[in-house]
C-alpha cells in the first residue's frame, strides 16, 4: 500500500475529526486526496505532529470533539522520539498517532531510517501507548475504526511501500493562514461538555 492509498483511507474516517500531519510528502498527499479545514498541515515542521496533536488532546480533554488523529511517517518520529514518552507519561485520551512507516526519508531520495532494525511500535509500546498494526488497505481501515474507539494514546503502526506519489502539486498555503483555519474551525466544535 503505498501513502497516498492509507491516506485516502484515513481521510475518510476523520473528515469529522482535528488532523495534525506531518511535514513534506504526507501534507502534500493529504492535501491532494481530501484537503479540509479540520487539517493543520506542519510545513517543515519534521517531528513536531505528534507533539502538537499532543497538545491538542490535552486542550480538547473537556470537550465534546471525540479525538485528534496525528499522522507521522518514521523519520519524522525518529526526528522527536520523546513524543511517545511524554504522551505515555501524560496519557492524553483522545490521542491518536497514525504512523506511516515506509524505513526511508522519502524526502531524502530515499535514505533509509532506524525503522528497519527498530520496532517502533514497539517502542510506543515500552512508553505506553496502546499499539495496533496494519499492513494492508482493508487491516487499515478496520484497525483505524478500532483505534478511534480506544482510550489513548493509541498508536497504530501502518506497514507502507516507498515511494511519493506523483504529480500531487505542492503545498504552498501560508502555514499562519492555514493554522488559523484549523484553529477557527476546531473552536467552533470544541464545546465544553456540560457539567464540567
Amino acid at each position: 500500500m503505498k501513502r497516498i492509498d492509507a491516506l485516502r483511507i484515513i481521510a475518510a474516517q476523520t473528515s469529522d475529526l482535528p488532523v495534525v500531519v506531518t511535514c513534506a510528502a504526507s501534507s502534500r498527499e493529504l492535501a491532494a486526496v481530501a484537503d479540509g479545514p479540520n487539517h493543520l498541515y506542519l510545513l517543515d515542521a519534521m517531528g513536531l505532529a505528534g507533539s502538537v496533536a499532543t497538545g491538542v488532546a490535552l486542550g480538547i480533554a473537556d470537550t465534546d470533539v471525540p479525538k485528534v488523529v496525528a499522522i507521522e511517517g518514521d523519520g519524522s518520529l525518529l526526528m522527536n522520539p520523546n513524543v511517545l514518552p511524554t504522551a505515555g507519561f501524560l496519557r492524553p485520551s483522545k490521542l491518536v498517532m497514525v504512523l506511516l512507516d515506509n524505513d526511508v526519508y522519502g524526502a531524502t531520495a530515499n535514505l533509509p531510517t532506524y525503522g528497519s532494525r527498530i520496532d517502533l511500535g514497539e517502542l510506543a509500546a515500552a512508553a505506553g501507548w496502546t499499539v495496533r498494526r496494519a499492513a494492508d488497505p482493508e487491516e487499515l481501515g478496520e484497525r483505524l475504526t478500532e483505534v478511534l474507539t480506544l482510550d489513548g494514546p493509541v498508536f497504530l503502526h501502518v506497514r507502507i511501500a516507498v515511494g511519493n506519489a506523483t504529480g500531487v502539486p505542492k503545498l504552498l498555503e501560508n502555514p499562519v493562514i492555514l493554522g488559523r483555519r484549523f484553529q477557527d474551525w476546531l473552536a467552533t466544535r470544541s464545546k465544553v461538555k456540560a457539567g464540567r
